[in-house]
């Protein structure tokens, strides 16, 4: 089973939400970057781009295939993860640990839309 932490939200497209502050920072599960496979590029958003919830914001490309990333909640781009421009297979190393980008939310409530932790394991178990 994959890792799954508990202080994240998750939603069904497979990405977390960790809020900051003001702030949302988003990447992919675990889950996620095992269903992908080795990720060799990853598109990520301007700063600065608004953007809504539930729209493809990012891409993550791996030797298999290639998935949209959408974003948890509407809102304002305000930073991207730097170093997955030059190393995008950190997302299999830690899918936790390198995020994608960091949304200023509008509404941070947004995220109560999303799934915690135990109810994300129930919907990859089905």
């Amino acid at each position: 089973m994959s890792k799954l932490p508990d202080d994240l939200k998750y939603a069904k497209t497979h990405e977390w939400a960790k809020l900051e502050g003001d702030t949302v920072r988003v990447g992919i599960s675990d889950f996620a970057q095992t269903q992908l496979g080795d990720v060799v590029y990853v598109q990520l958003p301007e700063a600065g781009r608004r953007v809504t919830a539930g729209e493809a914001v990012a891409t993550v490309e791996s030797v298999k295939t290639a998935s949209d990333i959408h974003s948890p909640v509407t809102g304002e781009i305000v930073e991207v993860n730097p170093t997955l421009t030059d190393q995008p297979g950190s997302v299999n190393e830690d899918a936790y640990a390198a995020w994608l980008f960091r949304v200023k939310a509008d509404d941070p409530g947004e995220l109560e839309q999303l799934m915690d932790a135990e109810s994300y394991r129930t919907t990859l178990a089905d």
